[in-house]
């Protein structure tokens, strides 16, 4: 029953993490729109019915049903047509959903707010405000990384041996230590589990990356290695037999393949040994680290949307495994988040740690996500910000008159059919994550 309530508590770490995140987005939005006199009715975190809100001065702030993102809603999001176009606007469906966008931008417009209207802002000010959101979930990020390594620590390889492999076994084989028939070099040179490696060929280890990559380079060379055995220091001479591995992608872990589809292998050095890892604490380069790792997965997976997208249908629909490194929706994060709550067996401070790292990787995935340059995202007013810019510099360039601001409802088809798509994404990813999840212990 620990167990179960445990795991409802991880799921719920989870949703109050994301909806934090969500609120300060936001609250990035709200302070730029303030700051710059743009009047903003609303404040809401999620989106359909409105069931709680309060006003405060003039916006209202509240909880809509669907807790699957927010916005503010700020007046004279676009301009109006200019001359008699909007009289000779066509009778389409896209014709009219962007006639109804403005007109529903129009009527947002109290009289004599004018002024404070969003379009009418200088493309440095809509910058910020739309920058706003983003750069509250970064520096979120920044903050839980620090907090996770500089405060809590962060596991590492120590150069203390765990455990040590009796024979030296083919890959994808099974064999037992009764038909050892080559000792691994490890067990072979006398390591035993608990000692401490402290020099290599005489020279002093800064730690588990050196021993580790000099052991890779060093197939057939012998290598003289001083153990700390309870009071006892010897030296043991081990020869890394060659072994041939394959080559992963540092970023997603998985095989990296030629331009046949073959996958590539390399030979490293195999001493046959596992290392004992230690929380420990790191400094603000170690935090860089994390954040460039996060950031170069969450823009991988933008990148390959596209194959992401086949690769769930077929996981959800067609029972394919399902890749662990690959994208989840809310409801995967929640599962992952409730099974790291509920691991009685490992120490709390482990499981904190953990579900703050959680919790930045999503600050760092909502703000990369949102700078993608399409609409209805913040990067896509990002964009229109920058075009309305470039087109009316140059004008002055070229001496004409100011072209006046950029039509953004313009952009509104694109957003229907963005938001379409983000939506039937976002329904396959909880779906999948339901019928086929990803899990810590077990695969689906």
């Amino acid at each position: 029953m620990t167990g179960i309530v445990l795991f409802v508590v991880g799921i719920l770490a989870a949703v109050l993490g994301l909806g934090i995140s969500i609120a300060l987005h936001e609250l990035g939005h709200l302070f730029f729109a303030k700051r710059f006199n743009v009047r903003v009715p609303q404040y809401m975190i999620g989106f359909g019915p409105t069931i709680w809100s309060f006003k405060r001065g003039e916006t209202e702030y509240g909880f809509k049903l669907l807790p699957l993102g927010g916005y503010i809603s700020m007046i004279g999001m676009y301009p109006p047509e200019p001359g008699d176009k909007a009289k000779a606007a066509g009778t389409g469906m896209f014709s009219r959903l962007i006639q109804d966008g403005r007109e529903a931008s129009a009527e947002t417009i109290m009289v004599g707010e004018d002024d404070r209207t969003f379009y009418r802002l200088p493309v440095w000010k809509r910058l910020l405000i739309m920058f706003g959101g983003p750069i509250m979930n970064f520096v979120l990020a920044a903050m839980i990384f620090s907090i996770v390594a500089v405060g809590f620590g962060v596991y590492q390889p120590t150069t203390t041996v765990g455990d040590v492999y009796e024979c030296v076994v083919p890959a994808g084989s099974e064999a037992s230590t009764d038909e050892c028939d080559e000792p691994s070099p490890g067990a072979a040179a006398g390591l035993l589990p608990g000692d401490t490696i402290t020099s290599l060929n005489g020279s002093p280890l800064s730690g588990w990356d050196e021993l580790q990559s000099t052991i890779r380079v060093s197939a057939d060379v012998p290598l003289t290695l001083t153990v700390e055995r309870g009071d006892e220091t010897l030296d043991l001479t081990v020869t890394p037999r060659p072994n041939e591995i394959y080559v992963t992608d540092p970023q997603t872990g998985q095989v990296v393949e030629d331009e046949n589809g073959n996958a590539l292998t390399e030979t490293v050095g195999f001493v046959g040994f596992t290392a004992v890892s230690a929380r420990e604490q790191q400094d603000l380069t170690f935090v860089g680290e994390m954040y460039w790792d996060n950031l170069t997965s969450v823009a991988n997976v933008i990148v390959t949307m596209p194959e992401r997208v086949v690769q769930m249908f077929q996981a959800g629909f067609l029972g394919a495994e399902r890749d662990p490194y690959g994208p989840m929706s809310v409801v995967g994060v929640g599962r992952i988040t409730g099974e790291v709550v509920s691991m009685e067996d490992t120490p709390v401070l482990d499981r904190v740690a953990t579900v703050l790292s959680i919790v930045g990787s999503l600050n760092v995935m909502l703000g990369v996500l949102n700078l993608v340059p399409l609409p209805p995202l913040d990067g896509g007013h990002i964009a229109a910000a920058l075009w309305d810019g470039l087109r009316r510099w140059w004008a002055r360039v070229r001496g004409k008159p100011d072209p006046g601001p950029f039509d953004a409802a313009k952009l509104l088809p694109v957003t229907m059919v963005m938001a379409t798509i983000l939506i039937l994404i976002g329904a396959l990813f909880i779906f999948t994550d339901i019928v086929n999840p990803i899990s810590l212990f077990s695969s689906p």
